[in-house]
């Protein structure tokens, strides 16, 4: 699978949107079983899902189950053995335990799960344990919405726009936890459809950070997340006068390039530059 830069959420009980999500662009969909659908369409929604992927969607499709310990989610996973979906997304996971109780639900043929890790208080302090199941990991991500409402809070977010301090270190938590267990880190929906500059800003903090794709809600939002997390022909050059310079001088620990120092954290990064424009361009 190539790296997944976009992922893009479909209400489950919408069967009409399917094509169009699939059409945008995006390099996995997302069908919700979760909170795009209501309580009484959930059945339908199942039925609409199941049907889709059996007849083999055209790119990778993950399916939000409902959470653990609500009345929906075994009726989700009774669904879902009958096809296998190229992930499951687990919302309101609380580390590596929400992992294996989804495991003793689903049985030995549990696909890869990316978890929404931190739309619970106690999720916050399981963020480490999920390297202790790297293996059963699509990635992880994280939530801004369910935790403040979960905590009493008014907001997650600055008028601006930027999150709140508390938030922002569940953020960084979320991200440092995603490279500790070697895995996709994910960054959450960025809210304002129309917004595509304020978009194309946070999609460039993400991957300054090291976050390496993000959730969309509309089609409109994919084409400004993939160019995002795409190395540009600046970038790729930039890369690879990094790895020459070290390949002319294997000894060096620094060296100076275009009047800047360079050391080996950069010989680093430009070869996962190099590796991830090379897996984009498979794709």
């Amino acid at each position: 699978m190539t790296p997944l830069r976009s992922l893009l959420f479909v209400p489950g009980d919408r069967p009409e949107r399917f094509a169009k999500a699939a059409a945008s662009g995006a390099d996995a969909i997302i069908l919700d079983l979760e909170d795009s659908v209501l309580p009484e369409g959930k059945d339908a929604a199942r039925r609409a899902v199941v049907d889709y992927l059996t007849a083999r969607p055209p790119l990778p499709c993950i399916v939000r189950v409902n959470a653990l310990g609500s009345s929906a989610i075994e009726a989700d996973v009774a669904a879902l053995a009958k096809v296998k979906p190229d992930a499951l997304m687990l919302p309101k996971a609380e580390g590596a335990a929400s992992i294996d109780a989804l495991a003793a639900l689903f049985g030995a043929d549990l696909p890869p799960v990316l978890p929404i890790a931190t739309e619970t208080p106690g999720a916050i302090f399981e963020l480490g344990s999920y390297r202790h199941c790297a293996d059963r990991l699509a990635g992880l991500s994280w939530g801004a919405e369910d935790l403040p409402a979960a905590i009493g809070a008014t907001t997650s977010r600055e008028a601006d726009g930027r999150y709140t301090p508390p938030y922002e270190l569940v953020r960084s938590l979320t991200l440092f936890a995603a490279h500790a267990a070697g895995v996709p880190a994910i960054d959450t929906v960025f809210p304002a459809i129309a917004d595509k500059d304020g978009l194309a800003a946070h999609v460039a903090r993400a991957r300054r950070d090291g976050f390496t794709g993000m959730l969309a809600i509309h089609p409109a939002q994919v084409p400004v997340i993939n160019a995002g997390f795409t190395p540009d022909d600046e970038e790729i050059a930039k890369a690879r006068r990094i790895i020459a310079a070290f390949d002319a001088n294997p000894g060096a620990g620094a060296l100076a390039l275009d009047g800047r120092m360079i050391d080996r954290p950069h010989l680093v990064q430009a070869r996962h530059v190099l590796a991830l424009a090379g897996a984009l361009s498979t794709d």
